[in-house]
């Protein structure tokens, strides 16, 4: 693991473990704010519609994916379920267009964009190879090889109909020519 991952990684995820336990620990004073997104989500995904429980199973979620991404195990699952719990976080939380005070809907503006620059970087994280070609590009060799494979045994197939054809053709001149 490169010394930039081994410490982007970790400071990513920070957010997220600090963040779930929080919700572990305060599950009420979260659960006002996603009680709008979980009525109207919680029936389409047949969860429970019980906000402090989803609050806390969010909150779980969140501590077991960032420290799995700090410690870089399974990097780019752990950036997907962290991109996952983020969304209707801030969709709930920063809702800056609602906001009356001025004050208030700048700061809210401000999380609500910080919210976004995590987004950006969990989905760098999730696409993060490492390097190594990811699924789509060892799939794309995959099918190269086979298509490879097909074309060699095509032409090996004619190859062998051609000689057996010349070979039948010889013998049956040479039998002809036994009998004349």
């Amino acid at each position: 693991m490169s010394l930039v991952r081994r410490v982007a990684r970790p400071l990513l995820a920070s957010m997220f473990v600090v963040g779930g336990v929080d919700q572990l620990k305060h599950p009420s004073a979260k659960a006002e704010t996603a009680r709008p997104i979980v009525e109207k989500v919680a029936p389409l995904l047949r969860l429970p519609q019980d906000t402090e429980l989803l609050v806390r199973a969010n909150g779980v979620a969140m501590v077991t994916a960032g420290t799995m991404l700090a410690l870089g195990r399974m990097p780019r699952l752990s950036a997907t379920v962290l991109a996952a719990t983020l969304v209707p976080t801030t969709v709930s939380a920063h809702q800056f267009w609602k906001e009356e005070d001025p004050a208030v809907r700048a700061q809210q503006r401000v999380h609500l964009l910080k919210n976004l620059g995590l987004l950006g970087g969990l989905l760098l994280a999730a696409v993060d190879t490492e390097g190594r070609p990811g699924l789509a590009y060892r799939a794309h060799l995959a099918g190269e090889s086979v298509q490879r494979a097909a074309r060699t045994t095509r032409r090996e197939a004619r190859h062998v109909a051609h000689s057996a054809t010349t070979e039948a053709r010889l013998k049956a001149a040479q039998a002809q020519h036994a009998f004349s």
